[in-house]
């Protein structure tokens, strides 16, 4: 089965994850990626430690897998013409270098774009690439300070910033960055036609928080702290706490709320004026639950719900049509996947010298597994000869550039 983008090359020049996750999209799709490091260090995600010493360990293998390693300097003449010299047979280059930097080298987009003018240019940065807070560093937990992201997370009336767990700005991005690279490959494999993409931390803040963010464009409202609510707001879309643990439920409509109400006997609810807002409620086109005392509504359930098991409701709360699940940590939820009983996941696997590292996929599949390409991330500097060699540079050049530390 031909990948999607077999015969597209891509030169990355970016680091740590976000740019990185852009490229890996694209080499599990087919493309050859050639990934431009440090020589000596690499990439950042080397340095993570593991028991068994490796400079591929999991952090960086499971964002580079498939791709080339070439390890030059760019700031020297010799390694920014090498990539130069990549580039002008190159579809796609990625960078996310703070604005700026990268010019200094000539390997901006203008200068790439002389050599090429059909080229992709992708520019990764944390604030954009124009305005007073451009040039800062930027960093997935700064962001999320910045956007308000931190201020909508956490419990409802608690006024500290509550940070999501994980690194959620920075996978956005890769997969922003992805997106906006295969369809300027369509453009320009259909019009001959180059593109120049900009994508950054903030822009992907925003588009996470997308229906808020119209919100407050359109019509100045302003997004109040949800805790464990669901967007609807209806006080049977929310984390109840059970006698083995925590359920969270989605009964938004009036048609989920009045199944999930009879189950937990608590039908009077649905029409009682001074709980619910009954002409929203027996509406002909139902939306959501409108609770004119959502908090003595959610009282009323979370008794019902600390008298019940969370394992228990979890079942028959969908078999009547509402979504719930019982609260699970990571582990237990990878570990049920990892039976394939309840629920499935294209999981990906690839051999990474001392282990065999599992990933979670890309996120969709395709038919006949087109996606899947099983080769690992590279070491540091493992294609650098061979690249080298495909540009015209002498085995004499390139002893003397690695002499020089130029490469490794």
């Amino acid at each position: 089965m031909t990948a999607s983008l077999k015969g597209i090359r891509v030169i990355d020049i970016s680091h740590v994850i976000a740019g990185p996750l852009t490229s890996y999209y694209l080499a599990q799709l087919g493309a050859e990626v050639i990934k431009i490091e440090k020589p000596g260090s690499g990439d950042v995600m080397r340095a993570n430690k593991e028991s068994t010493p490796t400079d591929s360990p999991t952090g960086f293998s499971s964002l580079n897998a498939g791709k080339k390693s070439l390890a030059v300097d760019i700031r020297t003449a010799e390694g920014a013409n090498a990539i130069r010299s990549l580039a002008k047979n190159a579809n796609v280059f990625i960078e996310n270098f703070r604005p700026g930097v990268v010019k200094k080298y000539g390997l901006d987009y203008e200068s790439i774009k002389k050599i090429n003018p059909q080229i992709i240019y992708c520019s990764i940065s944390g604030y954009g690439q124009q305005g007073n807070w451009s040039t800062r560093g930027g960093y997935d937990q700064v962001i999320q300070a910045l956007s308000g992201m931190m201020m909508m997370s956490g419990p409802e009336h608690d006024t500290n910033p509550i940070k999501v767990g994980f690194p959620v700005i920075d996978v956005a991005v890769g997969m922003l960055g992805a997106l906006s690279i295969t369809s300027a490959i369509y453009r320009q494999e259909k019009y001959g036609l180059g593109q120049y993409i900009e994508t950054s931390l903030i822009q992907a803040a925003l588009m996470l928080m997308y229906p808020f963010t119209t919100d407050y464009l359109t019509d100045q409202k302003i997004a109040k702290r949800l805790g464990n609510k669901g967007y609807s707001g209806s006080p049977a879309s929310d984390t109840f706490r059970c006698i083995d643990g925590w359920i969270s439920t989605a009964a938004n409509t009036p048609a989920q709320f009045k199944k999930m109400m009879h189950l937990l006997n608590l039908d009077e609810i649905c029409s009682d004026p001074e709980l619910l807002d009954l002409e929203a409620f027996n509406a002909i086109n139902e939306g959501f639950v409108i609770a004119r005392q959502p908090a003595l509504v959610k009282q009323k359930i979370q008794k019902v719900f600390s008298e019940n098991s969370a394992v228990d409701l979890e079942v028959r709360l969908n078999e009547v049509g509402v979504p719930a699940a019982k609260v699970r940590t990571l582990s237990e939820f990878l570990d049920e996947l990892i039976e394939g009983t309840n629920v499935t996941a294209p999981f990906m696997t690839f051999k990474q010298s001392n282990k065999t590292i599992k990933t979670a996929g890309l996120g969709f599949t395709l038919d006949n597994g087109a996606q899947l390409t099983n080769d690992p991330a590279p070491s540091l500097g493992e294609h650098t000869h061979e690249l080298l060699k495909s540009i015209g540079i002498s085995e004499d050049q390139i002893s003397k550039m690695l002499a020089a530390n130029v490469l490794k």
